[in-house]
């Protein structure tokens, strides 16, 4: 035999308005209007059979079945509250596991879990490098961190670092006997490219820069490969800020110019929308996102 029970929303509004004794301030509570919170009064009292309220000397009373019936419901609310609690606090432990580019994790989030584990131990990190070429998540995975513009269907995408392009190299190069003291000089000097030659061909047209021959030196499949070649001394690199920041603080790359190129595309923390706030995955975006507004406030290439 089915249930007959009367819609959420009007116990809701009546919860609140018996608790007190005021539709404006059940109205407040719910961010709902008085004229809504009124309207959901009546369709219970309509389901019901029975008046709930009733005004004298324009103060808001319970009825006698009105009180009866707030004494026996308002227990339920509070233990509707009580177990949704409990439940999040569950989904707040366990393995959650992050799927994100190499070159981030190694050069972010990597750094950084420990100070995640020891501020939430009851949650397992499990992290998956992964090249993404559709913005997607599978089904193992619970968050991933993409490259792109921000728009994925059906995901909710957090907004990690506003990403710019700015030449790097190693300190070695100022020992060595080419100029490297304006952007024209860069002609003097190979190229190191990440992934295509696109990323250096639109940076020195945005610049205008002169004499400078963009096809030539080599092209690395991996950001961090990149890096790596810069911070040997092989060439001059242009580094993704967020990427090349740990690079800069240790010392082993420097920005030798103070132009940069802000990009189109950026790195977002994505999950699914409808999990979005639901316990580890809530924990773990909130923690990123934590992390990266302290770390914007103390920022060696944005200065």
């Amino acid at each position: 035999m089915s249930r007959r029970l009367p819609p959420l929303n009007s116990l809701k509004a009546f919860e609140a308005a018996a608790r007190h004794l005021s539709f404006t301030k059940a109205a407040d509570e719910l961010f709902v209007t008085q004229a809504a919170v009124s309207h959901q009064i009546k369709s219970l009292e309509s389901f019901l059979g029975m008046k709930l309220f009733l005004r004298k000397n324009r103060t808001l009373l319970l009825t006698e079945e009105g009180q009866g019936y707030y004494l026996d419901i308002k227990d339920i609310f509070s233990s509707l509250q009580d177990a949704t609690q409990r439940l999040l606090a569950r989904g707040a432990k366990g393995a959650i596991t992050v799927a994100l580019p190499p070159s981030f994790a190694i050069q972010w989030l990597v750094p950084r879990i420990n100070k995640f584990s020891a501020e939430h131990p009851d949650i397992d990190v499990r992290i998956k490098a992964v090249d993404f070429d559709e913005g997607h998540l599978t089904d193992d995975v619970d968050v991933a961190v993409y490259y792109g513009k921000g728009r994925w269907n059906g995901l909710l995408a957090d907004k990690l670092h506003t990403e710019y392009l700015t030449p790097i190299c190693s300190p070695m190069l100022f020992q060595s006997d080419k100029p490297l003291e304006e952007l024209d000089d860069l002609r003097h000097h190979t190229l190191l490219h990440d992934a295509s030659r696109e990323a250096w061909k639109n940076w020195i047209r945005h610049f205008n820069v002169q004499g400078v021959n963009v096809n030539q030196g080599p092209v690395f499949s991996h950001s961090m490969l990149v890096l790596q070649a810069a911070a040997l001394g092989q060439g001059i690199a242009l580094g993704h800020s967020v990427l090349a920041r740990p690079e800069i603080q240790a010392g082993r790359l420097i920005c030798p110019f103070d132009e940069k190129l802000i990009t189109r595309n950026a790195y977002y923390l994505v999950c699914h929308e409808s999990q979005a706030e639901l316990g580890k995955i809530a924990t773990f975006r909130q923690w990123v996102i934590n992390q990266v507004q302290e770390e914007q406030q103390d920022d060696v290439i944005d200065q």
